[in-house]
């Protein structure tokens, strides 16, 4: 059964959350709706692919940061929607429908696991945002009801002990943390001791920013899960990178190291709202194939938001300001 970590109280009519939900992502992705609509704007009404429109659409997806063998994917199934659509089809409305198809494979609804504890593992690059969205996700499952314990494996830097261990007091949740230089994998197997023994819900363990290209580290991304497979076979039950959306394309070589070396199983795609650069998200679904779990639109807990791929399109395409 899915978990909506996100669903309002029964008072809340759903299509006030709806809206709600909505209107965060459009105003998270303010700075590339304001590119991409803005210039999609010289082709309204346009019904057929010619070089000029191709040129133009091109450099829209560019600018957006959607790559190269992205936008030229997007450019062919546009152009092949329009060949056997009839005559009122524009090209803006061919091209949305592209956007979400491509999208919709990274959109498959999450599951939280029935084992106790479900224990997610989180990845990244320094300055990502991995802390504040294990605490983001903290805080929503606690409002849903679940327990929740933290784990504070990114001992390399004391702020991040430091930063788990006040969203812990925030959400009222036990965090575990070993002294800075301590190791992470001991961190982790102390915590899935604790959660088990408590019957804890969810087990949210961080684990230290390292570069994709950090062998020694990423191999001790390895270790610390078979650490904590060694508590309970299934687990890590996902391990999520989070990624910098204000980084672009260097993201999707991130995403891509860390997928290889570690099975990443889910995105969840942080600081929209500071970039023009949301298009890697299509990059993410077409290349990598990952699914994407939520995304960062904002600095207050609630715009950590679930990914919906027919939402997000129609937050790019809104034209408003």
């Amino acid at each position: 059964m899915i978990f909506n970590i996100f669903k309002q109280k029964k008072t809340s009519p759903e299509v006030k959350q709806e809206t709600s939900i909505f209107d965060r992502l459009k105003h998270g992705l303010q700075r590339t709706r304001r590119q991409f609509s803005g210039m999609l704007s010289g082709l309204l009404g346009v019904k057929k692919i010619d070089d000029t429109t191709r040129e133009s659409l091109q450099h829209i997806l560019l600018t957006s940061d959607v790559g190269v063998e992205t936008a030229d994917y997007i450019l062919q199934e546009t152009e092949q929607k329009l060949r056997v659509a009839d005559e009122s089809v524009t090209v803006e409305h061919a091209l949305r429908e592209v956007l979400v198809d491509l999208l919709e494979p990274s959109a498959a609804p999450w599951a939280l696991p029935d084992d106790k504890p479900a224990v997610i593992l989180f990845v990244g690059v320094n300055g990502s945002g991995k802390t504040t969205t294990i605490g983001r996700l903290g805080h929503a499952l606690k409002a849903s009801g679940k327990s929740v314990l933290l784990a504070a494996g990114d001992t390399f830097r004391a702020a991040a002990i430091d930063q788990l261990q006040g969203w812990g007091g925030k959400i009222d949740s036990p965090v575990v943390a070993h002294q800075q230089g301590a190791d992470s994998a001991a961190v982790l197997f102390e915590a899935m001791q604790i959660a088990q023994a408590d019957q804890i819900d969810v087990l949210l363990g961080d684990t230290a920013g390292r570069l994709h290209n950090q062998t020694n580290l990423m191999q001790e991304l390895t270790k610390v899960k078979k650490v904590i497979g060694k508590k309970h076979e299934a687990a890590p039950h996902e391990v999520w990178l989070v990624l910098d959306a204000t980084v672009g394309q260097n993201g999707l070589r991130q995403a891509q190291q860390f997928k290889d070396a570690v099975g990443v199983t889910g995105v969840i795609l942080t600081k929209l709202d500071g970039s023009a650069k949301g298009g890697i998200i299509f990059a993410i679904s077409k290349v990598l194939r990952l699914p994407i779990r939520f995304v960062g639109v904002g600095e207050k807990a609630s715009d950590l938001l679930p990914f919906d791929a027919n939402r997000y399109v129609d937050a790019l395409f809104d034209g408003d300001a």
